[in-house]
Parts: C-alpha cells; structure tokens; sequence
C-alpha cells in the first residue's frame, strides 16, 4: 500500500516548531489523546499522512506514541489545522477552559 508522507524537511520543520513552541501542547495532546494521563514531556519525533509521533515521558519511562490524524493528511496546511483540533479537543477531554480565540497557534 502506497502511503504518502511529508518531506523529511517539511517533518523537521513542524517538529521543531512542536517541540520549540508548544512543548505543553504536545503534553496535553497525548495525556488526552494518546492514553498516557500521566505524561510528563512529549517530543514529536514523526508524521506521515495517518498521524503523528511522540516520544513521552510517562510512568518513569520513555514510550513511542502515535495518534492518528482524524483523517489522511495531502497538504502540510493540513498539519496545523489537525493539531489545532487535537489540542481542542485535549482540552476539552481533559476540562480546560478552551484557548484564547487570539492564541499563537
């Protein structure tokens, strides 16, 4: 089965920006999302058309994570709006007051 990725720069891109400028993000997605209420840091080491990768501290260890994207990404556009979603609805699962409209993301 042919599976469409993203460049490994496009990857590297939005990783760093993930893992630069919204570390607590990253947190909350896979506390919520990935089944790891207790995790304590989420690095993105990954994405492809079906979703995305995280290496996370829970429990007192380092486990691989990946959440599928709600459906299969083509554009890198695409990217941001899907980790948008997933940090509302994280939010939203873990009952926090949704973001600021005017929040940097």
């Amino acid at each position: 089965m042919s599976q469409e990725t993203f460049s490994e720069d496009v990857v590297a891109a939005i990783a760093r920006h993930m893992n630069e400028d919204h570390v607590e993000d990253s947190v909350l997605i896979v506390r919520a999302l990935g089944g790891l209420p207790d995790a304590t840091s989420a690095v993105l080491t990954g994405l492809d058309a079906d979703g995305v990768d995280f290496t996370v501290e829970a429990g007192g260890g380092s486990v691989p994570v990946r959440i599928p994207w709600s459906r299969r990404l083509t554009e890198r556009a695409q990217v941001r709006a899907e980790v948008v979603r997933m940090y509302d609805e994280a939010r939203a699962a873990l009952g926090l007051p949704q973001r600021d409209q005017n929040g940097a993301h």
